[in-house]
């Protein structure tokens, strides 16, 4: 699946421009989430030297991720390039409705996610 990541407030605990220190179980996670094979994607507002920043940041901390602001290709190929919004299967952000939950509880649904994902597509290639 493709995931999109808000940086600020979800991976880490800074408030911006600041960048702070992993969230706790953030670096694990998304370690998981990647050796599962999700296409990871940073999601963020941050710009220029500030966007400079927060990558050397995830470099410096192990945390994995495909692209920062940007559709994974096939995506880009599809709608003819780049779009304010990435398309992604989900995303995980701090200001999404209820808050950002943990770590591990953010792990928990993303398997749930999977799984009802991938038995959706097989049952659609199969009615193909």
């Amino acid at each position: 699946m493709i995931i999109a990541v808000d940086f600020d407030g979800t991976l880490h605990d800074g408030v911006y421009p600041d960048i702070g220190n992993p969230f706790p179980n953030s670096i694990y996670v998304m370690q998981q989430l990647k050796d599962k094979g999700h296409y990871l994607i940073i999601w963020t507002c941050r710009n220029g030297d500030r966007l400079t920043d927060a990558i050397n940041w995830l470099l410096e901390n192990n945390i994995p991720f495909d692209r920062v602001n940007d559709h994974e290709p096939e995506n880009n190929a599809k709608y003819g390039g780049s779009t304010r919004k990435v398309y992604a299967h989900l995303y995980i952000d701090d200001k999404q409705v209820g808050g950002l939950p943990s770590w591990p509880v953010i792990y928990e649904y993303v398997c749930k996610i999977e799984k009802e994902y991938y038995q959706t597509k097989i049952i659609g290639e199969l009615e193909q």
